[in-house]
């Protein structure tokens, strides 16, 4: 029987690359990043901080509700 290696999707054989190969390749995919605009990561921010919020007080809302009820059934 003859053994056969699995090629990988790019069809090279595995072998390692450089550091400096390596460094192209991570800046070419970054000029690739579609990145927002000031504008955009403002509103964005203002929208997790909201939400952030709102899940917060939710979250101290249950605990409170749930804290008098456990002190009503067991006290």
């Amino acid at each position: 029987m003859s053994e056969t290696r699995a090629s990988t999707p790019s069809g090279k054989s595995g072998g390692r690359t450089s550091p400096a190969t390596f460094y192209r390749q991570v800046v070419a995919e970054l000029r690739k990043v579609v990145w927002p605009t000031q504008n955009q990561v403002v509103t964005y921010f203002f929208v997790v901080l909201v939400f952030v919020l709102v899940m917060m007080a939710i979250v101290a809302g249950l605990d409170f509700a749930f804290g008098k009820a456990m002190f009503a059934v067991f006290a």
